[in-house]
């Protein structure tokens, strides 16, 4: 017999099956869809998807594909023109451009909203700095932005960093910083790791974290704020034999990091300035704006910050024949050697190959994480649209349907359909590709609006898509050339594209 308990099951189960009968065959359409983007001819060879529309059109899909009406880009939250000032800051082309297309919205001077878009690209680069350091060996940690002001009095650095340094006091009347760096921090970490082994070595660890600097006039935009993103490296050697090639890797990989994002760098002499050490080098953006003045021989590979050299110096130093010309750079890397300079004063010890303490030597690596990100902007955008490095674009691919009400209104869901449809076919453009579904608004000015934001690829789904041989309008900004392309060569386009 059945208790009651069962009986409920069974009439309850009852009750489902006519509403199961009903939905599983929309599931089912819903879980083989993907599978028929490739399907396969008589002859066995693979064909794309023809984008063709929904045959149900009570089949919903699920709000996972970007929609430009959704996003959170407002655009022109304030007009910023090529000589206006905001808040007493001096403007510039990258701040201009990100701020009317909705990228950053200024808080205080020097300080920014960054909204949804810029965090898109600016995670998108933070793989790209992770990829790099850890390729030659980097480990990633995340230290405290409050630190101790004990530490930087030890280093005699919270006198010598001046007004620069935001000083602040707790309840009990203890000093601390916001950190604009970490030497100490990080060497202090290491000091109380009294089992550090020679076998460990070379210890590299980094970070990808707020910096705090009172800066006296900001101003640029990302290019010089008070609270910005920062890569700092730090690493720990037995040797200064061992310290410098260290040093060689890491400058190597900074090379091929603005290699990968399509940057020309110049590696420069620099100052050691406060942090101190004994070599350092700055890792330089050509641009008009830049504050770093900078002397580049004409006949070798010496380049230099004017700080380093005499005021008079023309003659190459290291050539002896070449002339020095000069230009103006935007720091977006510096790297130091430091020596002994922290790892002696806070006792940061290794037990080497005779099992007795040694001191390590140092190496310090800055990478500006925001302020590449806006010097990206300004050395490659034109005046009127912004232009990212192809690896760090927030979406890769956008599509515009047709104007609602026009001729070509019914190749809407073939739009629609598309947009799915490319991060499924190419698995590299999963979550890059964007529909501006703004249809009550023309094609043109929404294609004006897709090359102010900087897509990289830029698809019109118009007339062409509604005949027997389907074309699609595509605007590659990266050359300026507009492409009219069968689905198999808009895919054999795309499928070429290089994200992370």
């Amino acid at each position: 017999m059945y208790n009651r308990n069962n009986l409920c099951s069974i009439q309850k189960q009852a009750t489902m099956e006519p509403v199961v009968h009903q939905i599983w065959p929309r599931v089912w359409q819903r879980l083989h869809r993907p599978l028929a983007l490739l399907r396969k001819n008589h002859s066995g060879c693979t064909h794309h998807s023809s984008f063709a529309p929904s045959p149900s059109p009570h089949l919903s899909r699920p709000r996972s594909l970007p929609l430009v009406s959704r996003l959170y880009q407002p655009s022109n939250l304030r007009d910023v023109g090529p000589d206006s000032r905001l808040q007493g800051e001096q403007t510039c082309k990258s701040q201009r451009l990100m701020q009317q297309a909705g990228l950053v919205y200024p808080s205080n001077p020097g300080c920014y909203y960054y909204l949804p878009a810029t965090v898109r690209a600016m995670e998108k680069l933070v793989r790209v700095i992770d990829e790099e350091m850890q390729g030659i060996g980097g480990q990633k940690l995340d230290m405290p932005s409050l630190c101790s002001a004990d530490l930087w009095k030890t280093s005699d650095r919270w006198e010598l960093m001046g007004k620069e340094l935001f000083r602040l006091k707790d309840r009990h009347g203890s000093d601390y910083c916001l950190g604009p760096t970490h030497e100490e921090a990080v060497t202090t970490l290491v000091a109380h790791q009294t089992t550090l082994s020679h076998r460990q070595l070379p210890l590299l660890l980094y970070q990808i974290t707020r910096k705090f600097r009172d800066e006296p006039k900001p101003k640029f935009g990302l290019l010089r704020g008070r609270e910005f993103y920062m890569k700092d490296m730090y690493s720990f050697d037995m040797s200064e034999e061992a310290a410098y090639q260290t040093y060689e890797s890491v400058c190597e990989a900074y090379t091929r990091l603005f290699t990968r994002l399509g940057l020309r760098c110049v590696q420069v002499q620099a100052d050691t300035g406060n942090i101190g050490g004994t070599l350092s080098h700055e890792f330089q953006l050509p641009a008009d704006i830049g504050e770093d003045r900078l002397l580049v021989c004409g006949s070798c590979s010496f380049s230099a910050n004017v700080e380093t050299l005499p005021l008079d110096q023309t003659n190459c130093p290291k050539c002896k024949t070449g002339s020095l010309a000069q230009s103006k750079g935007i720091e977006v890397g510096h790297t130091f050697y430091l020596g002994k300079k922290y790892s002696q004063m806070f006792n940061a010890a290794f037990s080497n190959t005779q099992n007795k303490a040694t001191i390590t030597e140092m190496g310090c690596y800055g990478l500006g994480v925001t302020r590449i990100l806006a010097a990206a902007i300004e050395v490659l955008s034109t005046d009127d649209e912004i232009h990212w490095p192809d690896l760090l674009a927030p979406y890769q691919v956008c599509v515009l349907p047709p104007k609602k009400g026009s001729k070509a209104d019914e190749a809407s869901n073939i739009a629609e359909d598309m947009a799915y449809s490319l991060g499924e076919t190419l698995p590299s453009l999963k979550g890059e590709v964007v529909m501006d579904d703004r249809t009550h608004m023309t094609i043109g000015k929404r294609l004006k609006d897709a090359k102010r934001l900087g897509y990289p690829f830029v698809i019109v789904v118009g007339q062409g898509a509604l005949e027997e041989q389907p074309k699609f309008e595509v605007i590659c900004q990266k050359s300026g050339e507009t492409m009219f392309l069968s689905k198999d060569g808009l895919l054999d386009l795309l499928q070429i594209v290089e994200t992370v």
